[in-house]
């Protein structure tokens, strides 16, 4: 059964005067509408349609893409307000509506705003929520792992860093050490799981992990040759000495030495770390 807000790949099967009808596999066709089919197309062509509705509510095909699916998040312009709530532009020629009790401030003309797209389960419409909070749950279950590369929307920022969606269904935290450059609200951006905390939660990186630990590895080596080769700290130092020495977290440390070691770059003794004479 198709669903609104999906794109599929469907086969033309008849062709007329106001487009072309595409299979769906039940009992009803789809029409895709003839300012929309490509010069050419012919009956057992395959097109990669939107499901969406029209003006009068009638499920239809467009060869636009929107911004976003249905189930997706996504940044987007308020290109009208009126009696109904406002509506946003999300690269369709029907704009998509922000109802009033779906607006967590009311939205202004001009501005754009984060929001969740999903059908609505009482008129069967698409629509949006900037009230995101309410489609993400901390709590939810996850099969998230330490490296895996995730598609980030950020959301806000907090003391720690900043909030991002992960693949538009969970939160996790860019923290501010693993920030470089500027960031801002909406922007999509490709990030990597760094760890996942033993309650679920989930802390993200902007870099592969490999790349992480190569810079802190490189890190530690130079304040070790700085240090005549040896330094007094090692996986059961305090997490403020690591801090204050390496500026990096005890769990990052841990890592880092952890891979030096195995690459024959460092020992790990008692008493500190120390550089490998066959280094």
């Amino acid at each position: 059964m198709l669903q609104l807000g999906k794109v599929y790949t469907l086969q033309v099967i008849e062709l007329a005067d106001i487009g072309v009808y595409l299979e769906t596999g039940e009992a009803d066709r789809l029409l895709l509408p003839r300012r929309q089919v490509p010069t050419g197309t012919a009956i057992g062509d395959s097109l990669r349609v939107f499901v969406y509705l029209d003006s009068e509510d009638r499920p239809v095909a467009s060869m636009r893409m929107p911004v976003a699916c249905v189930g997706q998040f996504a940044y987007l312009p308020v290109v009208d307000c009126n009696a109904v709530g406002a509506f946003l532009d999300w690269g369709l020629e029907k704009d998509l509506l922000v109802p009033f009790m779906e607006q967590h401030r009311p939205m202004e003309e001009g501005r754009s705003y984060l929001v969740y797209i999903y059908v609505d389960k009482v008129h069967g419409r698409i629509v949006a929520s900037s009230k995101i909070d309410k489609f993400l749950d901390d709590d939810k279950p996850h099969r998230f792992n330490a490296g895996q590369p995730v598609d980030l929307i950020i959301a806000n920022s907090t003391d720690l860093g900043f909030k991002a969606i992960i693949n538009h269904n969970h939160w996790g935290v860019l923290h501010h050490a693993d920030v470089a450059g500027r960031l801002s609200f909406g922007q999509s951006i490709q990030g990597y799981i760094r760890h996942v905390r033993p309650d679920g939660r989930i802390d993200l990186s902007l870099r592969p992990a490999a790349e992480v630990l190569d810079e802190h590895g490189s890190l530690i080596v130079a304040y070790l040759e700085k240090q005549g080769g040896f330094a007094p700290i090692h996986d059961k130092s305090s997490p403020a000495e690591i801090a204050r020495v390496f500026k990096l977290s005890k769990s990052a440390f841990k890592k880092t030495i952890g891979r030096l070691y195995k690459q024959g770059v460092i020992d790990i003794r008692s008493d500190g770390i120390q550089l490998s004479p066959d280094a």
